[in-house]
């Protein structure tokens, strides 16, 4: 098969530490990756001991049947969402931060979108890191800020050779932990009756279903908004869909409803210490290399956002390996000495900024469809454009109005709240023709088309 325009002006560049996985240009669909490798990496975000503390903490406050409903509501709403962008970023191959370059933001707006993305993420990789580190500390011992140094050293360089190699970490790690999960929850339960867990009253304080729901939606919502980071690498729309249903199923219905049993039967959200406490030290090894895998994903998108950031703002083309090094020593180093907890205030801000952007690149792709023609255009020669709009001023305005919305709006879910107000309005201002972008911007031939490809060799799963 002839090179693709992108991989022919590139030898020197794939000299650099690590993967650039493809940060400023689309994914080849010579390149992508087989249905199994992306259900695994699906499937990985959702093996977390965190969603069975957060079933259970719904739990203590809510009937199983209530809870059911809360868990299919958030689960409904991720999967609108997760596969309306996902799709998107599929067609195009492209990563949330290029693809709102042609889809409601314009060059200089995706930078903006960008820099939000990238400290979002890499503040989330920061207090994820913390949380390791204080979890290792307090069940083998040694310090915390040591534990987040191991961690954070490890992740950065998993994520330095990029998709390829985070793919096969989570064929290793994803069977291991829901294997291990299913046989400390069989243990557990089977001295004790379903039905009478299932009917028993909540132990705790009610919590009402908007309450549930905001939790269950919008805590994964920011990862919904960069899903095309994943999807870019998939093959077929078809299994956009099925990928991301079948983690929601696992996650929420699986994952987040047996915490949920699990909290009717300690009365309590503490319920980490009946799957290690149940499995030894190998259950520990497993949780924390399952804990690694869902926050490599965090520090991957925020890498992918400050490529796309320096090119716009700088005119600096930047290594991706080269930017996951530098996002990885700061995120480890603000978690090793306790920083990063004090910022959750701000990040959650941040998660309530994020959804507007996923509600502006669904109403501009698939209702208002006046931005996407470059990218309909160059798609078959799996090219970019060669201008994009500089500047959508009124995207800007709506995003704004969005945020004001989810921030300071009381009813509902927050995160979905500032989503949908976004979309709304873009998609009538949009077809009443008032969105409309300023300028052009030329595409860089030396800095975006010559993006440094992935090595020639096959991926894994592509077969």
């Amino acid at each position: 098969m002839a090179a693709t325009p992108q991989a022919e002006t590139v030898a020197p560049e794939t000299k650099a530490i690590g993967s650039d996985d493809y940060a400023l240009s689309r994914v080849p669909r010579d390149k992508r990756f087989g249905f199994w490798s992306m259900l695994l990496q699906w499937l990985a975000q959702s093996g977390s001991i965190s969603q069975f503390t957060l079933g259970a903490t719904i739990g203590v406050g809510m009937t199983f049947g209530d809870a059911f409903l809360a868990f299919t509501l958030g689960a409904v709403i991720l999967e609108i969402v997760i596969f309306a962008i996902g799709l998107a970023g599929m067609r195009e191959g492209l990563a949330t931060p290029m693809l709102t370059r042609w889809v409601g933001f314009g060059r200089n707006g995706s930078a903006l979108v960008s820099f939000v993305i990238a400290v979002s993420l890499v503040g989330w990789f920061g207090v994820q890191n913390t949380i390791f580190g204080n979890s290792v500390s307090a069940l083998v011992g040694g310090p915390s800020w040591m534990w987040c140094v191991l961690a954070g050293i490890a992740i950065t360089a998993l994520v330095i050779f990029g998709f390829k190699y985070m793919a096969v970490f989570a064929k290793i790690v994803t069977p291991l932990f829901f294997a291990m999960v299913a046989w400390s929850i069989v243990s557990t339960l089977k001295d004790h009756s379903l039905s009478e867990l299932i009917h028993s009253p909540p132990p705790g304080q009610t919590i009402p279903l908007a309450v549930a729901a905001t939790a269950i939606a919008g805590g994964y919502m920011t990862g919904a908004i960069v899903s095309p980071e994943m999807t870019r690498y998939n093959r077929k729309g078809s299994h956009v869909f099925l990928q991301s249903a079948s983690s929601m199923i696992l996650s929420e219905y699986i994952v987040g409803l047996t915490g949920v049993l699990l909290g009717h039967l300690v009365k309590s959200n503490e319920v980490s210490h009946i799957v290690l406490s149940t499995s030894g030290a190998f259950g520990v090894i497993v949780v924390l290399m399952s804990t690694a895998k869902i926050n490599d994903w965090n520090l991957y998108g925020s890498s992918l956002g400050v490529v796309n950031f320096f090119q716009v703002v700088f005119g600096k083309r930047i290594h991706r390996g080269a930017v996951t090094i530098v996002l990885g020593i700061a995120g480890t180093v603000l978690s090793a000495v306790g920083i990063m907890t004090h910022f959750t205030e701000f990040l959650s801000i941040l998660g309530v900024a994020i959804p507007p952007i996923g509600g502006i690149i669904v109403a501009e792709y698939w209702v208002v469809k006046k931005m996407r023609k470059p990218l309909d255009e160059t798609r078959e020669s799996e090219t970019l454009p060669k201008t994009s709009p500089t500047w959508v001023p009124m995207s800007i305005a709506i995003w704004i109005a969005a945020f004001c919305v989810g921030k300071f709006y009381d009813g509902g879910i927050p995160a979905l709240n500032s989503l949908a107000t976004a979309f709304i309005l873009y998609s009538i201002l949009g077809l009443l023709g008032w969105v409309k972008p300023y300028g052009t911007s030329t595409l860089d031939d030396e800095d975006d088309t010559a993006a440094p490809a992935a090595p020639a060799t096959t991926p894994v799963g592509a077969a």
